[in-house]
C-alpha cells in the first residue's frame, strides 16, 4: 500500500518562508510524476504546483507561481514544497499526491492522482 507523509506546515506570519515535505514511506516514487494541491476553508481543492517523475519539469498554479518551488529527491522518496513571502489566502491544508501512471507528464488535473497524503494545514497571519 503506497503511503504519502506530509510534514512542515505551522503558523507563519505573511512574509514568512516554510518548506513542505511529502515522503513516500511505501510504494515506488522515482517513476512518477508527483503534486500538490490545497483547499481552503470552504473552498475547493486547487492544484498548486507538480514535478515530472525525473524532477526535469515543473509546473506552478499562477497564484505562487514565483512564490514557490517545488523539488524532489528520488533517492529520498521525498518531494518538497519551498514557500516564500506567503500571503494570508496560502492559508490551507496542503496536500500532496503521487501521479496513476508511471513514467507519464507531470498533471495539474486532481483526477490523474491515484494516492493522496493526509494533509498539512498551513495558516499565514496577516
Amino acid at each position: 500500500q503506497v503511503q504519502l507523509v506530509e510534514s512542515g506546515g505551522g503558523l507563519v506570519q505573511a512574509g514568512d518562508s516554510l518548506r513542505l515535505s511529502c515522503r513516500v514511506s511505501q510504494g515506488l516514487f522515482g517513476i512518477y510524476a508527483m503534486g500538490w494541491f490545497r483547499q481552503a476553508p470552504g473552498k475547493e481543492r486547487e492544484f498548486v504546483a507538480a514535478i515530472s517523475w525525473s524532477g526535469g519539469y515543473t509546473y506552478y498554479a499562477d497564484s505562487v507561481k514565483e512564490r514557490f518551488t517545488i523539488s524532489r529527491d528520488n533517492a529520498e522518496k521525498t518531494m518538497y514544497l519551498q514557500m516564500s513571502n506567503l500571503k494570508p489566502e496560502d492559508t490551507a491544508v496542503y496536500t500532496c499526491a503521487r501521479k496513476n501512471i508511471r513514467y507519464s507528464e507531470l498533471s495539474i488535473r486532481a483526477p490523474d492522482y491515484d494516492y493522496w497524503g493526509q494533509g498539512t494545514q498551513v495558516t499565514v497571519s496577516s
